[in-house]
């Protein structure tokens, strides 16, 4: 089946945990737009659709078309109960990023990050692409190995300064050793971590193609640093602004809050949209541009096209849970909805967009009664300990833990355990020993025109019923 080399208008955000799943990612590209599948975490996502007896043999499907059978047939044994956990049964846990990733970790990452790219591909000729965390270092190359086996077509990547990705995925793609740097707080030595598509796989590595690479950046600067060389070059890039949700690019300068406690941004914040046109590179523009208008208003200015996310993210195809979106769009009929640029909660100490729903942990005595632990790690970051040893560590863990791994007390202030609530948000929540079920908390944009008038629409509310709007087709 070919697939189509135009560039697209709409780029649909890659969201969440599983927000951006391969059911709204299909939708999307189906209907001739960027469907982007959500890359964070989607080994414990993976794992967990399989402990709950893998709901319609979507996983089994795609992990039988996965080039090495042995290596799938692994996954399935560790983690898939044909018949789902019994009430309360937690989720068995899946190992832990490090600096030298366990060849289980590495099996399960490369499989979930296939299944999710083969799901969102099936049945259409159009383009697919993944988002991944800058921030998420040690996940990267296990996770982008399994992509590109399934043929993605764009990788995208922001929370940070991409520069490594452009030589990764061309590695990758020719299968040889690729990996990225990793900062050890306490360390001036350099750390990688690696994967090699040779020695994981008991096949042989099959011919695979390189994606396109976009860089989602919020400065001129990053961009025209990324541009200079040939080895930190992306294809294009996502310029977002302010408005986007999820983790969004800190103040420039100090940091200083406004009354409600919220970072004011200023003149520095502003993207510089003729130094971006100067690259020559193709571009899209994010945060905010979710109306017809505003993509005629993006494309004047030069850009290729728009990222949209929170509209996508309120469709039948997201990945949140049928019960959040309906309480998200009774809000925001009834006009009730707020956002908050939360400056403290996310442990990466980037700025995070929360929306405040009664009864999730943006309630701050619905998060007080969580124990607090980290138990997924994802947002952990090494360490040199006394010792001279590598540690692990997140101010989203136990104080008194943080503290004594040498972490400051003042940075766990505020912190709270984003991957745990975050698959909360799509239906896989921890269940602890005691009964306790992981809260959600649901980040979504600052500009809700498009998403109040989604809502007064129940009859739109599919993926192709955005992609049409937007395009005016």
């Amino acid at each position: 089946m070919s697939v189509s080399t135009a560039l697209p208008r709409i780029i649909q955000g890659g969201m969440g945990v599983g927000v951006s799943s391969w059911q709204l990612a299909r939708a999307v590209s189906a209907a001739g737009q960027l469907g982007v599948v959500s890359g964070t975490a989607l080994d414990v996502v993976v794992a967990r659709r399989l402990q709950d007896g893998d709901p319609g043999g979507h996983v089994r499907r795609a992990l039988q078309q996965f080039p090495d059978a042995g290596l799938a047939q692994r996954v399935l044994e560790r983690y898939l109960r044909p018949g789902g956990r019994l009430a309360g049964q937690p989720y068995r846990p899946v190992p832990k990023l490090t600096l030298s990733p366990s060849r289980a970790g590495q099996e399960l990452a490369v499989a979930s990050n296939f299944v999710e790219v083969w799901l969102a591909k099936e049945g259409h000729g159009g383009v697919v692409g993944i988002n991944y965390l800058e921030k998420v270092q040690m996940a990267t190359p296990a996770a982008a190995f399994g992509a590109i086996l399934a043929g993605v077509d764009y990788v995208l990547m922001g929370a940070g300064v991409p520069r490594e990705i452009p030589r990764l995925l061309t590695d990758l793609a020719e299968g040889r050793v690729g990996g990225v740097g990793v900062v050890v707080a306490g360390d001036d030595h350099q750390h990688r971590v690696e994967l090699d598509p040779v020695d994981l796989l008991d096949v042989s590595v099959p011919e695979l193609r390189r994606p396109r690479f976009l860089a989602i950046i919020s400065a001129a600067v990053l961009a025209s640093y990324l541009s200079r060389d040939e080895s930190t070059r992306p294809d294009g890039f996502v310029v977002e602004g302010v408005p986007a949700g999820g983790h969004n690019a800190p103040p420039r300068g100090n940091l200083v809050l406004d009354k409600d406690n919220q970072p004011i941004y200023g003149p520095r914040d502003e993207i510089d949209l003729t130094k971006i046109l100067a690259l020559g590179m193709p571009f899209w523009l994010a945060g905010g541009y979710s109306t017809p208008d505003r993509v005629d208003e993006a494309i004047a200015a030069g850009a290729v096209g728009v990222q949209v996310g929170t509209l996508f993210a309120l469709t039948d195809e997201s990945g949140l849970t049928p019960e959040l979106r309906a309480r998200i769009l009774d809000e925001l009929t009834e006009d009730t909805l707020e956002v908050r640029t939360d400056a403290r909660a996310s442990p990466t100490g980037f700025p995070f967009k929360v929306a405040q729903l009664s009864g999730t942990a943006s309630e701050q005595g619905v998060y007080d009664e969580r124990p607090r632990l980290c138990d997924l790690s994802y947002l952990r970051t090494p360490y040199l300990n006394e010792d001279g040893d590598i540690g692990y560590r997140c101010p989203g863990e136990p104080v008194h833990m943080y503290v004594r791994k040498g972490g400051a007390i003042e940075d766990t202030v505020g912190r709270k355990c984003l991957c745990n609530a975050l698959t909360a948000n799509v239906g896989l929540g921890q269940t602890r020993g005691d009964g306790f079920v992981e809260p959600a908390l649901v980040t979504l944009g600052i500009d809700l025109e498009s998403a109040h008038a989604l809502a007064r629409h129940p009859e739109a509310r599919t993926a192709q019923d955005v992609v049409r709007w937007l395009t005016r087709s």
